[in-house]
């Protein structure tokens, strides 16, 4: 009988191979759009090279690149989205300044892969499959938002006058779309600034003018 540690760890290496060529293709892709040559115009041959690999081992992993995309996409926003959506699920207890690092974060995440996912937008403008990738993330986040706004709301700790779905939408839109445009603003705004300014309007729509939410 085969061995459940053996089984597990080979499975574990096997996934811990698989993400270190997923991110030597992602770091590939993001050098190859920092020059401005758009996604579409940009040949499997040509990423696979630049990522020191065969192409018969890219198409082992990507089967397509609206899979690539979307696989990329995931890899670069994980620390996007993962610390906005840490600090949803969190206590608030350290106030403003907490959703102020977690709009820091986000920025630096986004200018980290910024072309890459400027490249996503575009695409999901006219490709179902990376559409509906880019849609359904935007709306995984606007539920983790909707939902800690209805637990606010029902331990009495935000206005009632709130509705908690429009403004789940609201503040996710306004972040998004925020960050896409600071990132090719000329000049670009200051990242602290622009984290403070987010994370202020963030703060004053779900609590108003209270430093901490009340107990």
């Amino acid at each position: 009988m085969p061995s459940l540690t053996r089984t597990s760890r080979t499975r574990g290496q096997r996934d811990g191979h698989r993400e270190a060529i997923e991110r030597r293709v992602l770091t590939a892709v993001d050098r190859l759009l920092s020059d401005g040559t758009a996604f579409t115009e940009i040949a499997v041959q040509r990423i696979a090279a630049e990522a020191d690999m065969a192409r018969s081992t890219f198409y082992r992993y990507f089967p397509d690149k609206s899979r690539l995309l979307i696989r990329m996409a995931e890899l670069a926003t994980a620390d996007l989205f993962g610390t906005a959506e840490r600090w949803w699920s969190q206590d608030h207890s350290e106030g403003e300044p907490g959703v102020r690092a977690a709009m820091h974060a986000m920025i630096t995440g986004a200018r980290a892969h910024g072309h890459l996912l400027q490249a996503l937008i575009e695409v999901a403008a006219y490709d179902r499959e990376v559409g509906a990738y880019w849609q359904g993330r935007i709306a995984r986040f606007v539920t983790v938002v909707c939902e800690r706004l209805i637990r606010e709301q029902e331990h009495g700790r935000i206005d009632a006058s709130i509705d908690p779905a429009s403004t789940a939408i609201v503040l996710t839109a306004m972040v998004e779309r925020s960050i896409q445009y600071a990132f090719f603003a000329n000049p670009p705004p200051d990242d602290d600034v622009l984290a403070r300014t987010l994370g202020r309007t963030i703060w004053l729509t779900v609590y108003g003018e209270r430093t901490t939410p009340p107990d």
